[in-house]
Formats: structure tokens, sequence, C-alpha cells
């Protein structure tokens, strides 16, 4: 018996030795000569009736897609293309909606308190609190989502996310992470947990706890309508009209560029501190093209995304927007609850480039990055003491009416205000419902701390040093 177990444990020890005595990229080339064998015969026994045309314009388009040259520059390309068609087409029916629920909606509806006698703290909590954060929520996260998530959805559906992770497989190995963290990535863009849920697809421990602690540097659709709203009220506004769209949507695709540079370099920081170890391989064989379905597309895009991601938003509206009005109108020595916060956060925020109202904002929607910009323009609007926000404030997206620029500017923004915004909601704590899947994922107390806290250290030290150099060259 002692032979027996003694020979398997000697062979397993051989084993392991010759594994580290390989040369790199070893298992990379094997797989590609077993492929490009795999190839050759079908190309010389199988024959299938206009398979030689297709695969003909495949292998054309691949060749601008997954090559070293043209990969990433398409990429971008493609990115860009639907952030632009997310901000032209969400500009109307975000102006519709904010004009209907807002600037009509809300005064009808107090109206109807008035009649019926609702007392003012009742009138005040359901509809100054709970429905106007709300129906902020809807204008300005619907429409960009019914927009963004179908066009996402074409892609995934037409074959082109396991192009993108093709693309940057090298870069995250060269970063000591996993290739399949792309894909990870990718999930990210539309919810981080649903990107930290996907983690579950790479093996190595090591790399999966990677993935799952940068994976909010990926912008969530909590954060998309943020970036887009403040790229076009304050860089959109800087240029002539058709360049506003064109402006805004490389404001936006900068920001988004850089969370995956900031994955890239906190990959990279892990896996030779915290987190030691190689970088372990994968074989991804790409899928072929295939014309998206339309109705399941709708289907996925409008029904299991943007509906569900809106009624989320929903729910932590409502109390959100309860808190902020009970903030608000709860007085301590003659000033506000909302006041007090705001007063002892602004020298924080103006540190760092933002200000006392933001950084509350986020405290509050810390539930869910969904609420950060509906919170905000109720803490300014009750900081600024403009009840009401003028005809036309229901638009959103609408620079050339400007009536939300001018509640902004209002509360003391500037532009470096709304670039360190914008780079402060790319870089800032995951939301909680991410943060408790973290927690689920890793069973660790410890890990979760990081994911929570890495990217707070990062997004501070950075918009400080922005607002640092902001004001040198001002100065």
């Amino acid at each position: 018996m002692s032979s027996g177990t003694e020979q398997p444990s000697g062979l397993l020890a051989e084993v392991d030795r010759m594994r580290w005595a390989m040369p790199p990229q070893a298992h990379d080339r094997w797989v590609e000569h077993l492929y490009a064998e795999a190839a050759g015969i079908a190309e010389h026994r199988v024959a299938a009736a206009g398979a030689s045309t297709r695969r003909a314009w495949e292998r054309r388009l691949d060749r601008w897609l997954t090559s070293r040259a043209t990969g990433v520059p398409a990429m971008l390309l493609i990115f860009a293309g639907v952030l632009w068609l997310t901000i032209v087409g969400a500009n109307y029916p975000s102006s519709f909606l904010a004009a209907n629920l807002i600037d009509r909606g809300l005064p009808f509806l107090k109206g109807l308190a008035d009649a019926v006698s609702l007392p003012w703290w009742l009138s005040g909590v359901l509809l100054d609190g709970m429905y106007l954060t709300t129906a902020w929520v809807v204008s300005v996260m619907l429409p960009p989502m019914a927009i963004f998530f179908p066009l996402f959805t074409i892609l995934e559906d037409f074959g082109y996310l396991p192009r993108v992770a093709f693309v940057l497989d090298n870069s995250f190995r060269k970063v000591g992470a996993h290739g399949k963290q792309a894909l990870t990535m990718c999930m990210g863009f539309g919810c981080n947990a649903a990107g930290v849920i996907a983690t579950r697809v790479i093996d190595s421990p090591r790399e999966r706890l990677i993935a799952i602690i940068t994976n909010n540097f990926a912008l969530c659709n909590g954060r998309w309508p943020t970036q887009i709203l403040i790229a076009t009220v304050f860089f959109g506004a800087l240029m002539p009209g058709p360049l506003q769209g064109l402006t805004a949507t490389a404001a936006v695709l900068t920001i988004a560029v850089l969370g995956v540079a900031l994955m890239f370099g906190t990959s990279a920081f892990l896996s030779r501190t915290v987190l030691k170890g190689v970088a372990s391989t994968f074989s991804l064989e790409l899928p072929p093209y295939r014309p998206p379905a339309i109705l399941r597309t709708l289907y996925t895009s409008l029904i299991d995304r943007t509906v569900f991601v809106l009624w989320r938003a929903v729910l932590f509206a409502m109390p959100a927007g309860l808190a902020i009005w009970l903030i608000s109108n709860i007085h301590v020595a003659g000033q506000s609850v909302a006041a007090w916060m705001i007063a002892g956060l602004d020298p924080v925020g103006l540190l760092i480039g933002l200000n006392g109202v933001i950084l509350v904002a986020y405290i509050v929607a810390i539930p869910a990055n969904e609420i950060v910009i509906p919170t905000i323009l109720m803490l300014t609007v009750l900081t600024t003491g403009m009840t009401e926000v003028g005809s036309g404030a229901g638009v959103i997206f609408e620079t050339q009416g400007a009536p939300l620029s001018a509640l902004l500017h209002a509360g003391g923004w500037t532009t470096l205000t709304a670039a360190c915004l914008m780079l402060f909601s790319l870089i800032h704590n995951p939301c909680s419902t991410t943060i408790y899947t973290i927690y689920k994922e890793t069973g660790s107390v410890r890990w979760t701390v990081w994911a929570t806290l890495l990217p707070i250290g990062i997004g501070v030290v950075l918009c400080a040093a922005v607002a640092a150099g902001w004001h040198l060259l001002a100065g």
C-alpha cells in the first residue's frame, strides 16, 4: 500500500516541477496548434453549402475587430457610437418626461393636496420628498437606459462582447489578472453586482478576487445617467449646437476609458502585493456572428434590464426622498439637519473639487447609485432656496434652455465641480447591493472592506489632485 501511495505522489510532484519548467505561453501555443490542426482537418474534410462565403466575411470582420492594430480603436469607436446615440436620443424624451412629471405634475398634485386639506407635513413628505425624487429618477434614468441597454444587448447578441474579451485578454494577463476578467468587466458595465457574480467563471481564487475588487471601476447602469447629465449640461454646453453631443460623448467616453485604465492599474497593484501570483491562461473560442433577434433583444433590454433597474431605483428613491425631506425640515439650533451636514462636509468637498451637497447626496445614495443626481438636485433646490425652478425646469438634458444649469450654478457649481463629480461617480464605493454581493461571493469581511474602501481612497486622491492642479493653473 505504501508503494502505491508513494508512486502517485511522486508523479504529481514531477508534474508540478515540469509545469513550472515550461516556457511562457506554452499552454497558449499548444491550444493554438490544436485548433489550427482541427481547422485544417475540417477545411479538407467538411463541406457546407454557403459556409465558405459566410466564413469569408466573418474573417474579414474579425481582422478589423480583433487585430492588434485595429481592435482597440474599433472598440472605442463602437462604444463612442453607442454613447453618442444615447446622449442625443435621450434629450427629447427626458425633456418630455420632466416637463410632465415635474413642471406640470407636481403643481397639479399639490393642488389636489390643498383641495383635500392635506396637512403640510404629509404633503411635503409625499410630494416634495418621495414624489419629486422619484420623478427626477424617472426623468433622468429612463430615457438613457431605454436607448443604451438595447444597443448594448444588440452588440451582445451579435457576438461582439467575446471579441472585446479577446482583444483585452493579453492586457489583463500582463497585469497579473485573468483574461476572463474582460467578460466580467463587460457585465459590470450593466451592473456591478452582476459583474461580481460573473467572476465565478474564473477558476483561480486569486484572480477571481482581483476581478471582484476591481469590478467597481466599470461604470454600472446607475452611474451612466450621472455621467451623461453632467457631461451634457457642463461640457456639451461649452460647444456650439452641432458639437454639443460629440463633446458630451467624448467626456463620458474619457471617464469610461479611465475606469478601464484604473482596473488595469489596480489589478497590477493587487497582483504584485496582497494577491501575488502567476496569471493563468484560458482558451476562448469566438462564437459565430449572429443577427440579433429583435423581439428577444427588446424584451431582454427593456424588461429584464431597463424596467428592473428603474423599478429598483424607484424603490430606493422613495425612502431617499423621505430622508431628504426630513433632514431638510427637522431643525436643530435654528438650522436644518441637512444644512448642518452640508456645512460640515463643505470644507472636505471643496478640497477635492466637490461640495457638501454632493457628499451628503452620496451618503444618502449608498443604497443605490441611481438616486445620486435626484438627491443632489433636491438638496441644491433646498439650499439655494429655489422652491420653484421655473418654467422649463424639467428640461434635464437640453442645454439651450439651461434651467438646470442655472440651478447648479446657483448652488456654486463650476466646471471643476462637474469634472470632479464625473471622476468621483466613477471612483467611489460600490452600492449596497454590490457590497452585499461581494461579501456573499468572497465570504470575507476583509476583502469586502478592501473592495469598498479602495475605490473611495483612489477617488479622493484623484479628485484632490485634479482640484489642486486646476487651482494652480487658474491662480
